[in-house]
């Protein structure tokens, strides 16, 4: 040919198909080993080349860690899938059950089921946290647990060896057994344990001290915020006080010229305010007995009064149908609510002194803005009793009535609805007191007309104790802020006070 200096020919001769017919398979299998070397060679120089650079690379950076972006520390094998949530939709404010935590910390979600029996059956706040993630937290405290559960397994397999008669070491004390051991003292001896928070299952209030002094019947009693002090207002238009603890009389406040249907302290327990049928207000200075304000608007009865908490206004409640706010300070009127259209029989401030709860004669309980005086809510029964009391719980996320039906009532007030009734005790034409304990368990305590003092379970709503004593109508009840103490004060043919303690 022309050309054939020109052309490089293959390293192998490409054979026809009839030459490659011919020749057989032998051929064929040449071919495979001659690509199969220069396929291994070609591997052996790429993996020299791979060395290097692994070699220069590692004298300039740490190599690359598998997961970019995640977290190079392993995972327990039992971490849930991506995405999977715990809890989703439940509150976990609400407290655990008793012995359901676990050393390591409390869990940061709780199911509504892990609650304890005697917790509110009404919703709690909040709301938050559902559907968390598994946490890191959450992960440690299990892996713990599995390794308590491992060692828990090898004690057992140790006490197996002992029965075998194979001798072992002890088994490590659990938790459990050391809070049991005694502590030992300076001198060697074994100091008692100390003893845990008891509480009762049913109350046991026993009759201690009758105060007498009043010469009218006995309209209000209130233990000071300090726990110190117990006032008492009467008909007979005075205030007494008395020691809290022993029922010692210490001194009379007198200078209104009508009697008193109720007494407030303020919460620094400094002074305390009345209300009263001359159609005043009177704030009185405790350590002195001196009258420091007389608050007039008013144009009929005074009949109840209450501090907000920071003490700086008052809110009043008249038979003229109005709540009226004090300046406490200034002794003027800030605001007046036309609250209702009969007499306003009581009124009291949440918590946090924004809003306040007022009730009356006309059935209905309403909720006050106490900044833009609006009403925020009104309340009714379906039968529309008269309402004698009302306040706010402790936590101001419910409120205590008391009807002219023989009934309290608990109300969640965001939504209207009544959450339990107490009922057993006699009260249709009195305005008597009601109240919540809640330093010994969670009790709701309310005067009667049968002339006894009731407790009842604030959860399953049963009478737990009933307090014999008074020999006339007990129209006013108190708690002590912090012990197990109860006041009441009872009408004419009896014009005492009682206290009352379960140890």
């Amino acid at each position: 040919m022309e050309h054939d200096d020109d052309v490089t020919l293959p390293a192998k001769r490409v054979q026809s198909p009839a030459e490659a017919h011919i020749s057989g398979n032998g051929e064929e299998e040449e071919e495979e080993e001659d690509t199969s070397k220069r396929r291994r060679t070609d591997n052996s120089e790429e993996e020299e080349e791979e060395e290097e650079e692994d070699s220069e690379s590692e004298n300039e950076f740490e190599p690359p860690r598998p997961g970019a972006g995640k977290s190079h520390t392993a995972l327990p094998q039992h971490r849930p899938p991506a995405g999977k949530t715990v809890g989703a939709g439940k509150r976990y404010n609400i407290p655990m059950a008793a012995g359901s935590s676990d050393d390591y910390g409390s869990s940061e979600e709780s199911s509504e089921d892990d609650a304890p029996d005697d917790r509110p059956a009404f919703p709690r706040g909040g709301g938050k946290g559902g559907g968390k993630m598994f946490s890191s937290k959450m992960l440690a405290r299990k892996a713990l647990q599995a390794s308590r559960q491992e060692s828990s397994d090898e004690e057992s397999d140790n006490d197996d060896d002992t029965e075998t008669g194979v001798p072992s070491a002890p088994p490590p004390l659990k938790r459990v057994e050391e809070e049991k051991r005694p502590v030992q003292g300076t001198n060697g001896q074994s100091a008692p344990p100390a003893a845990p928070a008891v509480v009762a299952d049913t109350p046991d209030y026993v009759l201690k001290y009758s105060l007498v002094g009043h010469r009218k019947g006995v309209s209000s009693v209130k233990f000071s915020p300090d726990g110190n002090w117990l006032a008492s207002s009467s008909a007979d238009k005075t205030v007494k006080l008395w020691n809290a603890y022993n029922g010692k009389y210490d001194k009379t406040l007198e200078g209104h010229t009508g009697g008193l249907s109720d007494v407030t302290w303020s919460s620094d327990s400094r002074y305390l305010a009345t209300a009263s049928d001359d159609k005043t207000v009177r704030i009185w200075d405790r350590d002195s007995g001196r009258t420091l304000k007389v608050l007039k608007g008013h144009t009929n009865y005074v009949f109840c009064v209450c501090y907000n908490p920071k003490s700086t206004m008052l809110a009043s409640g008249s038979f003229d149908e109005t709540v009226r706010i004090w300046d406490v300070h200034t002794g003027r009127c800030i605001r007046t609510l036309p609250a209702h259209s009969d007499p306003v029989s009581a009124v009291h401030f949440n918590r946090d002194g924004t809003m306040i709860v007022t009730c009356s004669y006309d059935g209905l309980i309403r909720i006050w803005d106490i900044n833009t005086g609006q009403c925020l809510k009104t309340i009714v029964d379906d039968k529309n009793p008269p309402v004698s009391f009302v306040k706010f719980s402790p936590n101001s996320k419910f409120i205590l009535s008391a009807t002219l039906d023989d009934t309290l009532r608990l109300w969640n007030y965001h939504t209207g609805k009544c959450l339990k009734s107490y009922k057993g005790h006699s009260n249709s034409t009195y305005c008597c007191f009601g109240t919540f304990s809640v330093t010994g368990g969670k009790w709701i305590v309310s005067g009667s007309e049968d002339h006894c003092v009731y407790l009842w379970n604030l959860q399953n709503t049963n009478i737990v104790q009933k307090l014999h004593g008074h020999t006339d109508v007990v129209l006013c009840v108190d708690c002590h802020p912090t012990k197990n103490i109860i006041a009441s004060g009872s009408l004419e043919k009896d014009k005492s006070v009682k206290i009352w303690k379960h140890e």
